[in-house]
């Protein structure tokens, strides 16, 4: 026989060997009926197998008949397979095992020490370590906050240092939403709603929110999509309600928006978000209300008033950084000044995201974060503004290394997922969630038991906490907002170590407003950028 025509012989294999067995197991049932099951099995995988090669759709399957399907099964199961056979504890993707491992037994209160020393290359680029004291300091209260609101806010909030990070209601299911804000209300810490709008289940938790709103202005829209101050005031009033979020841009996919299709709107997200059933949820990728940066301040500052006062601020990952100097004019210009800003890095997780954009747009958030503290340092704004950060930072040595290059409080969406029972599955675009943390449908999420997750949420925030207090303790400092860049040391690629004062240096208070001040890499965006509008001033 020819080597050809065996080789068609063994892509043809499994469905000859379905036809056969078949055969045999239908002449066998008519003495030993036990035989009928298997020949049921058997007819089906060879009425698959004769399909395959009939149809038109799959290569794969039309020339491998019923194997081939193995393929489409172990892309299917791909992410669960690296996690759980092939993924080293340090391998990322996104998160590693191990801060995954530590989220989850700090979220069930389950003992968190690693024995037998690190498993760090500590000589390896990269290696980032806390310089420690001889005379550490002891905490026996945790409970570490930040004040937010600036002069012109006339209800401040008293913030924990680690927050719940924005994730609609719609991304996430019923049962997730409701377990972290009833975490929330028992950890006594702050819950971004995300921007697809104030549910009934982030009312029914009680835990304080933050309510985001971004360019589809859910919760707060006209029938045409504009925003509606009406509807605004009225879930802006809410008690609840503690601080107001405008999204510009998030690190995941920033400048892209989103759509939510209709068949995946339910009454409730509708009743959330505002839009009819039946059609296509849409978030621009630009806000209607507002073109220029004096605008934008405008925005803002009807926001606080029709808040009642309320700390209001603006969430970005940072893109052409002349822009956001140009709002850093526009907030001297008009003397509206935001009470916060939450800087998110392009490591920033979504539901779904486009490749190009998740893995290249966007800045980091360690240079996004250092960027805006050290441009509201040289406009003379940054004792007015607090600065929230997000991005992967799961871990007190996350929390305390974002605090060291300039944030007063950060966020985390991932981590929470995970103190909830999320195991990285990386499903959550197909409403197939396997743990009912991202999806809309009602039997996957019903495993989401919400009483026990609340319960894991609140224990990881205080347990997160309390590793943080004792990092700054070990570093002699008496608060981890004390964190600055030079209790942090990096290995370089050449193998010696470098001072964060260094890599990420506080820069003078005022030094953009002095012409005579040091240049430090931003004079030429500082000159180029307008108050008036998002384009670049032309230099002569």
């Amino acid at each position: 026989m020819a080597v050809k025509e065996i080789l068609t012989l063994q892509r043809y294999s499994a469905l000859l060997a379905a036809i056969v067995l078949t055969v045999i197991c239908l002449i066998g049932s008519l003495w030993a009926g036990w035989l009928f099951v298997p020949f049921l099995i058997f007819a089906a995988l060879a009425a698959l197998g004769l399909r395959d090669i009939s149809q038109d759709r799959h290569a794969i399957t039309r020339n491998y008949p019923i194997i081939g399907h193995f393929r489409f099964l172990f892309e299917t199961i791909r992410p669960e397979i690296r996690q759980y056979l092939i993924e080293g504890d340090k391998d990322e993707m996104p998160f590693s095992r191990e801060a995954r491992s530590l989220v989850y037994q700090r979220s069930k209160g389950d003992e968190d020490k690693r024995p037998f020393g690190t498993q760090e290359n500590v000589y390896q680029a990269g290696y980032t370590w806390l310089t420690h004291s001889v005379m550490p300091v002891h905490f026996d209260d945790f409970d570490f906050r930040v004040k937010i609101g600036g002069p012109d806010c006339k209800h401040p909030y008293n913030a924990s240092l680690y927050n719940i990070s924005a994730m609609s209601f719609g991304a996430l299911s019923a049962n997730a939403i409701s377990a972290l804000n009833k975490g929330a209300k028992l950890g006594g810490f702050a819950h971004d709603t995300g921007e697809g709008g104030i549910s009934r289940y982030h009312r029914e938790g009680g835990g304080d929110l933050i309510y985001e709103i971004g360019s589809g202005y859910f919760g707060c829209r006209n029938d045409d999509g504009s925003f509606s101050p009406e509807k605004f005031t009225e879930q802006a009033a809410d008690d609840q309600v503690k601080m107001i979020e405008l999204k510009l841009s998030q690190g995941a996919k920033p400048g892209h928006g989103g759509m939510l299709p209709a068949s995946k709107i339910t009454a409730e997200i509708a009743e959330a978000r505002g839009v009819p059933m039946g059609e296509d949820c849409v978030s621009p990728a630009a806000h209607s209300e507002f073109s220029n940066p004096i605008e934008m301040m405008e925005f803002l500052g009807q926001l606080r008033a029709l808040s009642g006062g309320k700390p209001i601020g603006f969430k970005l990952c940072i893109g052409h950084r002349r822009e956001f100097l140009c709002m850093v004019k526009a907030m001297l210009k008009t003397g509206i000044v935001p009470d916060f800003i939450v800087v998110d890095g392009t490591e920033g997780g979504t539901g779904a995201a486009p490749l190009e954009f998740a893995n290249h747009v966007g800045m980091p958030m360690v240079e996004g974060l250092s960027f805006v503290h050290n441009s509201l340092r040289g406009a003379g704004l940054r004792d007015r503004i607090r600065i929230g950060a997000a991005g992967k930072l799961v871990s007190a040595f996350d929390i305390a290394h974002a605090m060291s290059l300039g944030a007063d409080w950060c966020n985390s969406a991932r981590g929470y997922m995970f103190s909830i029972g999320c195991i990285q599955a990386q499903a959550c675009h197909t409403n197939h969630c396997p743990v009912g943390v991202a999806t809309q449908d009602l039997q996957r999420q019903k495993a989401l038991h919400v009483g026990d997750k609340s319960k894991r949420v609140a224990r990881f925030h205080a347990n997160t906490l309390k590793a943080l207090g004792e990092m700054a303790g070990a570093a002699g400092l008496h608060d981890p907002r004390d964190f600055l860049p030079y209790h942090f040391m990096t290995r370089k690629s050449d193998g010696t170590m470098t001072e964060g004062q260094e890599a990420n240096p506080y820069l003078p208070m005022g030094f953009l407003l002095d012409d005579q001040g040091g240049d430090y890499g931003y004079r030429s965006r500082w000159n180029r950028a307008n108050a008036e509008s998002f384009d670049a001033v032309p230099l002569d």
